[in-house]
């Protein structure tokens, strides 16, 4: 079994128990991890109070030095950091390295340059300096469908900012954080900067997050848990970043390019095998264009092969676990009894072993449907039609959710002017590849606070004025 990372050190967990970490192309047990104790949290937080002092005190330039060398030994170890992503997360290879490891190695890249780059000290008012200092002891807890971008979306900055950081990764996909620690620890992190605590969210997250000296928690997951994990940190008034659920519109205006838009809007939807938090899970089209743009969804989504992460023609791989799977299945079901139309895929399994689910698309989705309002968190995507821009505009807006979404039209204007009307986090335009610079976040039941870039750096920073 493996073991904690403390105070620049791997540890044995008081708890003495583990957990196993399962291979969902092949349900066989790959590795195991601690199901780290109360009293490990206790031990890692200390080892970050004990540290932040120093750090936070260090020249914001050899922070970035160090998230610097980190970066680069990221992707020296890119195909092997990629093949455990593909192994315990089920992300086909292609997918594990470059969008779960090569793009957070650039993001640690940015960090490490705004760490040198940006001004704490920038502002004055009057007679007054205004100065930007981190924010203390940072608790990370991050979800499995990305198991190393939003561990290093959460870590990279908060180290750039000078703060410490205690991190819980998933206990379901946690062996691309174990990676990330054996970097940092190579690269000379100072003992107690970094500390990884593997385990349950009841245990150890509860207990990170209830810990009178964790300054600040970064949280990412479901919206039901970000809930419970804002209420928790209420008690000792931290600062929270909740990164949450989303089902993301795509909105496609009659004037748009219907056949690029729908293959575009079908990739987006099941990238990740669906499990992506931004997707653009429900696809809007007019009702003068809505059966051709099912027929060219079928059409494309019939091209996303389902099988083995490590196969070259493999477009779809596993959902992560039997228990995600079951629950993917459960709203296939649901979306059927509540009278949307199944054009493609279902509740079949495709293959013997393993937790795959097919590329599954329903049409005659109206909004209210279960199917239509839930995140799924898997391959299936929903059409559903609308009669006119302000229709449109209002079942975009027709959730609790507002992460992303997409808008396509014949015009660049038209297509910002719909953008602007979305109350979302993010809106890609015609296209608009992903920024990993730009800040993501969601507005109403998608979370509090940003993610990448500056303004993610700005989270884990507190402001004082200073008065002369």
């Amino acid at each position: 079994m493996r073991q904690l990372y403390v105070n620049g050190a791997w540890l044995s967990s008081t708890s003495g128990e583990g957990v196993d970490v399962i291979n969902p192309a092949t349900e066989e047990v790959v590795d195991r991890v601690p199901a780290g104790s109360p009293a490990d949290v206790e031990s890692a937080v200390a080892a970050a109070h004990a540290a932040f002092p120093s750090w936070s005190g260090t020249a914001p330039a050899d922070r970035g030095k160090i998230l610097a060398a980190a970066a680069e030994l990221l992707k020296e170890r890119a195909e092997q950091v990629a093949t455990t992503i593909a192994t315990d997360m089920g992300a086909p290879y292609p997918i594990a390295l470059q969008v779960q490891t090569l793009m957070p190695a650039g993001v640690l890249a940015t960090y490490a340059q705004l760490a040198e780059s940006y001004a704490f000290d920038r502002d004055r008012i009057g007679n007054s300096l205004i100065v930007r200092e981190p924010a203390g002891v940072v608790g990370a807890i991050t979800p499995w469908n990305y198991p190393l971008h939003q561990v290093i979306c959460k870590v990279a900055p908060a180290l750039a900012a000078g703060c410490t950081v205690v991190l819980k990764p998933s206990e379901v996909a946690p062996l691309a954080a174990y990676a990330l620690a054996d970097i940092f620890h190579e690269v000379g992190l100072p003992p107690g900067v970094f500390n990884m605590v593997s385990g349950h969210g009841p245990v150890v997250g509860e207990a990170l997050v209830a810990h009178p000296d964790v300054d600040m928690i970064s949280f990412t997951g479901s919206t039901r848990a970000g809930r419970h994990v804002a209420a928790l940190a209420a008690e000792t008034v931290k600062r929270v970043a909740l990164e949450l659920g989303g089902k993301s519109a795509n909105v496609i205006l009659p004037d748009a390019d219907l056949v690029t838009a729908v293959k575009a809007g079908v990739a987006n939807a099941f990238l990740n095998s669906g499990q992506t938090c931004s997707a653009w899970t429900r696809m809007l089209v007019h009702w003068d264009q809505y059966d051709e743009a099912v027929g060219l969804a079928v059409e494309a989504a019939r091209k996303y092969t389902v099988g083995d992460p490590f196969a070259e023609d493999t477009r779809l791989g596993p959902l992560v676990s039997a228990a995600q799977r079951d629950r993917v299945i459960r709203y296939i079901n649901r979306g059927q009894e509540e009278g949307a139309r199944l054009v493609l895929g279902g509740t079949d399994a495709p293959h013997e072993r393993g937790y795959y689910v097919e590329p599954t698309i329903f049409a005659g989705v109206a909004p209210g449907m279960t199917i239509e309002q839930e995140e799924i968190f898997g391959p299936v995507l929903s059409i559903v039609p609308f009669g006119s821009e302000d229709e449109a505009v209002q079942i975009a807006n027709g959730t609790p959710y507002g992460l992303a979404g997409a808008v396509w039209a014949g015009t660049e204007e038209r297509a910002l002017g719909v953008a602007r009307r979305l109350r979302t986090g993010q809106v890609a335009v015609n296209g608009g590849r992903f920024n990993p610079l730009a800040p993501f976040g969601g507005y109403k039941q998608s979370g509090l606070g940003r993610e990448l870039g500056e303004l993610g750096l700005e989270e884990y920073l507190e402001t004082k004025a200073i008065q002369f």
